[in-house]
């Protein structure tokens, strides 16, 4: 079952983030209905991780999982009229959840 929800940006942080703390990105702590979630905006393995034999990605593919990152977090901004991450909190938005699954969310750009 496909559900519309509104709600708000509860906190954002940037860092260390998604598969077990090792990824970089930002993360986005939605709330709504009295429910939350979290999304990551990842932007690929930290730096702490190494490109070895064993790897399934290249250095190439850590580069580019950043820039489609920067992009995402630029149109963020963009929608929600601000300049940094930390002004993202309170911001109107609205989450489709598949069952218990967040399939997406947008910013409320009409509202602003």
């Amino acid at each position: 079952m496909t559900t519309k929800e509104l709600g708000k940006i509860e906190k954002t942080y940037f860092g260390y983030g998604g598969y077990q703390d090792m990824q970089f990105g930002l993360t986005v702590v939605l709330s709504f209905d009295g429910k939350g979630c979290v999304d990551f905006i990842e932007g690929g393995w930290s730096e702490d991780i190494w490109v070895d034999q064993y790897t399934k990605w290249t250095e190439e593919d850590r580069s580019n999982q950043r820039i489609e990152m920067i992009k995402k977090i630029n149109k963020l901004l963009k929608d929600a009229k601000v300049k940094t991450v930390d002004e993202l909190k309170g911001k109107p938005i609205e989450v489709i959840n598949e069952g218990l699954k967040l399939k997406s969310w947008r910013i409320l750009t009409e509202v602003l």
